[in-house]
This record gives C-alpha cells, structure tokens and sequence, in this order.
C-alpha cells in the first residue's frame, strides 16, 4: 500500500527531530541535551517529541523497531533448503562484504558509539532493545518450527542466533572505536564470522531448515 500524504509528514517530521537530536548528542553528550533543547531547535513542541519519542534514549536509537526486527526477518526471508542460522550467517556476511552501515561499518560509527559508551541511559535502552529482539526472534523460530508451546528449544536457539550478531556488533564497534578503516574492519569481521560458525554446532546449523520447494 502506497504511503499517504499524512503518513509521509509525519515520518520525516520524525526522522528530522530525531535527526536534529543525534547531532546535538554528538556535539554535546547524550546527558547534557535536554528534550526542551532539542525541540526548540527541531522548531516543535516538548510534546510533539514526546509524541514521536516516548523516551528520550528513542531520539538517539531511533532505529530501535528495526533492529527487534532483522534476525527475525532473516529467518523469515530463509531460501528453499536453508536453515536459520545459514540465513543470518549469509545475510550478515552480504552487509560485512558490502561493508554495510547497517552493520556499523561507516566512520561516523566511532563517534555514534562513544555517545553509547558515555551515556548509562543508552547503554540500558540498547540492552532492552537487544533483549525484544530476543524475544521476538525467539516466537519467530518458534512460529516457523511450529514447536509446542512450552518447547524450549526455540529460545536455545534464538540465544545462538543473537550471539552471533551481537559479538559481530560490539567487535566491529570496538574497532571503528580505534579509527580503523571500515574496509580494514570489514575483512577481519569477515574472518570473525567464519570463527563463529565453526563454534556452531550441528544441530543449530541444522536448525529450522526451510524444505525444498
């Protein structure tokens, strides 16, 4: 369905707060920043932030909905014959390879997470955001498997699948951190995936393979 008019507005009325905000964040710190601050120079209201961002820590991970949503849309998006884990492996190798910012591999990802490190508020808004798409991923495997409720596997599973994209995240984060050249970065993540799928077993690599067509 084709987005409205008024739909339109308002997500880049959005993504322009939310914009204007992280800019504030890099230049001044997460903490020094009001709201108030940030609404006088987006030129709105503290309400209509507050309306956009129900929480402060929204304005700087505002792609927080996203983030809940990859592994699980990988999965989802697994080809005829794949499993879970070779679909997240592949669809994360296709963003280190193409040395994706989605993955963290763009310059300003050094300064974007020293804002992180700084701030205890982000550090714990970025834990629960880890922790939803846990979940989520957790009822996605568990939808796709069709496993009993109560089957624990699902969830077993779920926590391999975000250790693989969480470590692969926090070390490209620890690397940007020292200046390196995302291109540097992007060759030694690609040496870090293969790691941890050899630590991976049979039965996650196994896991929730989709049947032939």
């Amino acid at each position: 369905m084709a987005e409205g008019l008024r739909e339109r507005k308002k997500r880049q009325t959005k993504q322009r707060i939310s914009d204007i905000a992280t800019g504030l964040f890099l230049e001044h710190g997460f903490v020094t920043v009001t709201v108030a601050e940030v609404a006088e120079a987006a030129d709105v209201s503290v309400n209509t932030v507050y309306n956009y961002f129900p929480v402060k820590e929204d304005l700087f991970l505002d792609r927080g909905e996203a983030v809940i949503e990859r592994l699980s849309g990988y999965v989802r998006g697994r080809r005829a014959g794949e499993s879970a884990a070779a679909a997240v492996l592949r669809e994360l190798r296709s963003d280190v390879e193409g040395v994706s910012p989605h993955v963290g591999l763009f310059p300003g990802w050094a300064d974007f997470m020293r804002v992180i490190t700084d701030a205890h508020p982000l550090r714990s808004r970025l834990w629960e955001i880890q922790q939803e798409a846990l979940g989520h991923l957790t009822k996605t495997l568990a939808k796709e498997t069709n496993a009993a409720d109560g089957d624990p596997l699902p969830g077993l599973m779920a926590g391999q699948l975000s250790w693989i994209h969480s470590t692969l995240m926090a070390w490209i984060g620890d690397e940007m951190v020292k200046c390196r050249k995302p291109a540097e970065v992007s060759r030694d993540a690609l040496v870090l995936l293969d790691e941890m799928e050899d630590l991976l077993g049979e039965k996650v690599l196994n896991y929730a393979v989709r049947d032939a067509e």
